[in-house]
């Protein structure tokens, strides 16, 4: 099996700062622990509306950071200027939405074809690596080796939401996913087929000569399916790490974490 790499998402220490308007929790006290106790990447979403992460975070984080910083970013020309000049480890394509609570759903990366194209000529021309952030399926993978990205993440959340479902209170909660209110032996075929197409998706993408990483609701009870896939290398997650750290601190929940997605 290939090591995996596991990208922890800081973002959400910063939505907790952003709420007070304080520097407290400071995001660069979470760079630290988070590097200290298992993370081998940072990464973080620089978005257009700047609801947490802040222009200056991203310049410290670069700066003090001893692992690779995955910086998440929109095609917006604008924020590919800013992204350009930082210089990041790595970009990571993603749809942004100002309405939406996170990123909901892989990029488009046919129906914004030039654009995504030119937002990695930029990127490239900077001598920055990219990174597509897109839904998993064969189609999907061929476009994003055809418009030149290096590596994919794919996107996880369906298969997160059907786990959910299938294994968790959450369709007794108010957070319930109405579209996936079935019963239980058919949200279990389509779990199934939900990990299905992200392990052929992966395997395609690994033939063509990409990277993949995946992520997004993955936590510490789903992340084991993605540990199967032998072609997924690297790891981001964010959420349920932050969410963890409310009751174990930060530094133990990223240790878990690792200890859980260690081959």
């Amino acid at each position: 099996m290939k090591e995996i790499k596991l990208g922890v998402n800081i973002d959400h220490v910063a939505v907790l700062r952003e709420a007070r308007q304080v520097n407290d929790p400071d995001i660069l006290q979470a760079l630290y622990t988070a590097c200290e106790n298992g993370a081998e990447q940072i990464t973080i979403h620089l978005r257009e509306d700047r609801r947490h992460i802040q222009d200056s975070d991203v310049k410290n984080i670069l700066q003090f950071s001893k692992v690779p910083v995955n910086l998440e970013c929109s095609i917006n020309k604008e924020i590919l200027d800013i992204v350009s000049s930082f210089k990041p480890h790595r970009a990571t394509l993603v749809p942004e939405k100002r309405e939406e609570v996170t990123t909901e759903g892989g990029l488009d990366v046919f129906s914004y074809e030039n654009e995504i194209a030119y937002a990695i000529e930029q990127l490239h021309d900077s001598t920055i690596p990219v990174s597509l952030f897109v839904d998993p399926s064969i189609e999907a993978m061929e476009q994003s080796k055809k418009l030149g990205a290096e590596m994919v993440e794919l996107h996880t959340g369906l298969f997160a939401n059907l786990f959910a479902m299938l294994n968790s209170s959450l369709p007794y909660s108010n957070h319930s996913v109405k579209e996936l209110e079935f019963p239980r032996h058919e949200l279990s075929n389509k779990l199934e087929e939900a990990i299905q197409q992200i392990k052929l998706s992966a395997q395609y993408a690994n033939k063509l000569g990409l990277q993949v990483a995946a992520g997004h609701g993955l936590n510490y009870h789903n992340v084991h399916e993605m540990m199967k896939i032998n072609e997924i290398t690297e790891l981001n997650i964010g959420q349920s790490i932050i969410a963890r750290s409310v009751f174990t601190g930060l530094a133990e929940a990223v240790k878990e974490m690792k200890r859980i997605t260690s081959r």
